[in-house]
This record gives C-alpha cells, sequence and structure tokens, in this order.
C-alpha cells in the first residue's frame, strides 16, 4: 500500500511528467529514497479523463520498471500514444484529471473467482489481448458477465470467448487514486 504522501507525490509526478514534455524538458524525475513504494516495481496504469470522460489510459502490467519511472513513461504514453485519441495538446492540460492504478502482480484466475469491483482482468487467447481494471465495471454499473464480454470485446474476440477453455483469464487488484482526492 501507498502512503498518502507516495499518492500525492506520484499524481504531482504524472502532471510534472506532462508540463515538462510541453515546455520541453526531457529530465527524468527521481523520488526521494523515503518514498521507498515508488522505487519498487509494480504494473501501473496511468489514466487521464477530460469532464469525467476518458482521455487516454494506457499502462504496463508486468513490473518492468520503478513504480516512478513506469508513471511517468505510463503517463507520457497516455498522453501522447493511446490510438483511441489524438495527442493531448498543452491547452487540454488543465483540464485533465490524472488517475494512477497501481497493480498487483497477476495470477491466473476462473470466471468464478472474478469479483466486479475488486479484480482487473487481463484476457489471453492465442495472439489476442484485453484488459480492464477493476474501476471499469463499478463505473459503468456492469455486472460480472457483461465485465467479462467487455474484456472479449476488447481484446477483438467475440463476447463469450471467456467461456472458451482455450481463454486465460489472470486476475489482478488496483490502488486506485486521482488528483481531486489528493491534491
Amino acid at each position: 500500500m501507498l502512503t498518502k504522501e507516495e499518492k500525492t507525490y506520484s499524481l504531482k509526478l504524472a502532471r510534472k511528467t506532462l508540463q515538462n514534455y510541453f515546455s520541453g524538458k526531457t529530465e527524468k524525475i527521481v523520488p526521494p529514497k523515503e518514498y521507498k513504494n515508488l522505487w519498487e516495481k509494480r504494473g501501473v496504469f496511468v489514466t487521464l479523463l477530460k469532464e469525467d470522460n476518458l482521455r487516454g489510459c494506457i499502462g504496463v502490467l508486468e513490473p518492468l520498471y520503478p513504480l516512478y519511472e513506469g508513471i511517468q513513461k505510463m503517463a507520457l504514453s497516455s498522453a501522447f500514444e493511446d490510438p483511441r485519441f489524438t495527442p493531448l495538446t498543452p491547452k487540454e492540460l488543465p483540464l485533465i484529471e490524472i488517475e494512477i492504478s497501481v497493480l498487483s502482480p497477476l495470477k491466473p484466475g476462473t470466471v468464478e473467482e472474478v469479483e466486479v469491483g475488486k479484480h482487473g482482468v487481463y484476457l489471453v487467447k492465442g495472439y489476442h489481448r484485453g484488459v480492464l481494471l477493476p474501476q471499469v465495471p463499478v463505473e459503468y454499473g456492469w455486472d460480472k458477465k457483461t465485465f467479462l464480454e467487455h474484456v472479449c470485446l476488447k481484446a477483438g474476440l467475440p463476447p463469450e470467448c471467456y467461456k472458451d477453455p482455450n481463454t486465460k483469464i489472470y486476475l489482478f487488484t488496483a490502488e486506485v487514486f486521482k488528483e481531486s482526492e489528493y491534491i
């Protein structure tokens, strides 16, 4: 679990990364050593919301980077590389709210184990992959079946692909926090 100070720092770090990008600064920001959790390698997603609507969301499921580094990389990816959206403009930045989801390690799971609001789902079938964070079904009021159908659709598969024995399901939890709660 991240401390309140680490969450606040993380959100400010994501925003500062985007501000630096727009002002041409490329330095990587390194947190103080006392923020121990930010030095751990963790999976992380950064979500950008504009007027409560999705404006970008990119992340890594695997713990490839120290958290502070992942936050910076995913903030930039969410702003400029999410294929669903045009790149963020400097004019939009003040209208953006940043949300960070720090992930637990992935674990193999079953349809029966999925708990809406607790688990995120990473679904794999052949070359197809889809992931939805734990907060998504809650935000849309989905039940478990609808949640799983949407993960299938996100993977580019038919909505009931989760029933196929060749489909692998991985579960994770997330510590989710956003600027309106901490800054």
